[in-house]
Order: C-alpha cells, then structure tokens, then sequence
C-alpha cells in the first residue's frame, strides 16, 4: 500500500513538472507567433501605402491631364488668328472636352475615388490588426511573466531558467498619427 502512494506522489510531481515546462513552452510560442503576426501585418502595411500613394497619383494624374488638356485648348482657341487656326484649336477642345464627358460618364473620379477609398480602408484595417497583434502580444506576455512571478510558476521558472519577458513599448514618435502628404 504505501509503494502505491509513494509511485502516486511521483507520478503527481512527474505530471506537474511536466504540466509547467509544457506550459512556458506553449506561452513562448505564443509570444513567437504573435510577434510575427504583428511583423505580417507591418509587411502588409507597408504593402497597401505604395498603392495607395499610387492610386493617388494616378487619379491625380488622370484629372489633371484631363484639365490641362481643356485649358491648354481653350487657351489655344481664344489666341487663335485666322480661320484654320480657330479650327483646328476647336477640335482640340471639342477633343479635350470629350475626354472630360468620357471621364464623367464613366464615373472614374467615383471609381478613382472608391479606389482610394477602399485603400485607405484597408490601411486603417492594418492599422487595427496591427494594435490588436500588439495587444496579443502584451497579453501573452502578461500571461507568461504572470507564469513566472507567482508560485509556483515561479520555482519552475528558475528551475527552467525561464526570465520574465519585455512588455511591447512603442516610441513616442511612433505614438502620433501617420500623416500621409500627397
């Protein structure tokens, strides 16, 4: 009977070493996994902002040519001397002017826009992801340095030579609003 105890009583201390080191383990790969979810969502980031500069730029682009063309017609049409100049001055406002109807029939200042829109959306939805996988982040490391300062998380820890891990810190720069200046 007592041989029955004392194998008990080992196999219970076998099962909470083992229970501990498997528990510092899983929340050492959650801290790994959201420190990387947190560089996939700076990769995306960092993706969507050329786009959306470009999708700036091109609209931008895109009604300015239009404009330019119409002013430099118009331009072209009131200096115009003679008959032939005023003509051909005409049809390349005539022209300009079509492109600016096309431009307004097929909606592309809206689709430009929505465009803009829906990536100025997904920046602001990385943006998101990207504080809560810090959050995430924070609160595995909560949870292990909780591990590792309480009893009896605490003697396994050193035991294990596990070190509570650093929080998250964001600069003060990093703090402010991301101003985008086209």
């Amino acid at each position: 009977m007592v041989l029955w105890w004392i194998i008990l009583i080992i196999v219970l201390v076998a099962f909470v070493f083992f229970y501990y080191f498997n528990r510092f383990a899983t929340l050492g790969n959650r801290i790994d996994n959201s420190l990387s979810q947190i560089d996939v969502q700076l990769k995306r980031r960092a993706d969507l902002i050329p786009n959306l500069i470009e999708t700036v730029k091109g609209f931008a682009k895109h009604e300015t040519a239009a404009i330019k063309a119409v002013t430099d017609a118009r331009k072209a049409l009131v200096s115009a001397k003679g008959v032939e100049k005023k003509i051909k001055a005409n049809n390349q406002m005539e022209s300009a002017l079509k492109s600016i109807f096309a431009i307004a029939e097929g909606y592309p200042d809206l689709k430009a826009n929505t465009n803009f829109l829906e990536l100025q959306r997904e920046l602001s939805s990385t943006e998101d992801k990207v504080a809560y996988s810090r959050q995430f982040y924070n609160d595995s490391i909560l949870a292990f340095n909780d591990l590792c300062r309480t009893m009896p998380g605490a003697f396994f820890a050193k035991l294990y030579n596990k070190q509570p891990r650093e929080y998250l810190k964001i600069a003060e720069a990093e703090r402010k609003n991301i101003k985008v200046k086209f």
